[in-house]
């Protein structure tokens, strides 16, 4: 355990060169994409060293040789995941466009991996990674070019909305997944819980996963109404 208190000091796993693989099927990448795996099974409380360990059949002590701290190998599984919106098509001439683009590309991601922006919430954007910093500098581009005069002001509002409203859909997805009952089979279950005794049920709801999506377009279209005011100022 001493690797794990030498790098005590070191501020983020980018900052520290990757040790040399233990054995030949363990590297940093291994875990990393097993930790993903298990993130998106079981959530962030089931992770731990011991039990990725186990899964890669290593002991912890060999895994600390490439991830120092948990904290490192969160930051490491959140930048592997947002490889996902870097790899999402290109950008066109149209900022708003493309900005929705990956703005809906973003939550589709964190919908997928609904523990990333909890990760997200608690630590901030304080540790850039390659891909969260390849997302800024697209998104700082097309605004520098649509002409607005505070690039990075907009990235962070329109970070801000979309971290916002994924990580509220991303709690309530995993409650609905606890329930065991499907969006739909929930939300009509909690409906007849608060539902005065010996009124009639309301009408047929509409499906939850569009309801979702056009709730956030509909945000999505309000932030970017503002911030497309700054260029007519």
């Amino acid at each position: 355990m001493a690797a794990k208190a030498n790098t005590k000091s070191i501020p983020s796993v980018w900052a520290r060169p990757q040790a040399a693989p233990s054995q030949p099927a363990l590297s940093r990448a291994v875990i990393v994409r097993e930790a993903i795996a298990m993130l998106d099974e079981e959530g962030i409380e089931a992770l731990s060293m011991r039990k990725l360990g186990a899964r890669l059949n290593a002991g912890a002590t060999s895994l600390y040789r490439h991830v120092a701290l948990k904290d490192e190998l969160m930051e490491l599984a959140v930048d592997e995941v947002l490889a996902e919106i870097v790899r999402s098509p290109a950008d066109g001439p149209d900022w708003r466009a493309a900005v929705t683009q990956l703005a809906v590309t973003f939550r589709a991601t964190a919908l997928r991996h609904p523990w990333m922006c909890a990760v997200l919430g608690q630590a901030g954007l304080a540790y850039m990674g390659p891909n969260l910093t390849a997302i800024s500098e697209r998104l700082g581009a097309l605004f520098a070019a649509a002409g607005f005069p505070e690039p990075h002001g907009a990235i962070d509002v329109v970070y801000s909305y979309v971290i916002g409203v994924a990580t509220t859909e991303s709690a309530w997805l995993t409650t609905v997944v606890r329930s065991g009952q499907t969006e739909a089979e929930f939300i009509a279950h909690l409906a007849r819980a608060s539902q005065p005794a010996g009124e009639p049920e309301g009408a047929e709801a509409v499906n939850p996963g569009s309801f979702r999506d056009e709730k956030f377009a509909y945000g999505l279209e309000v932030v970017l109404d503002g911030l497309a005011l700054r260029l007519t100022r």
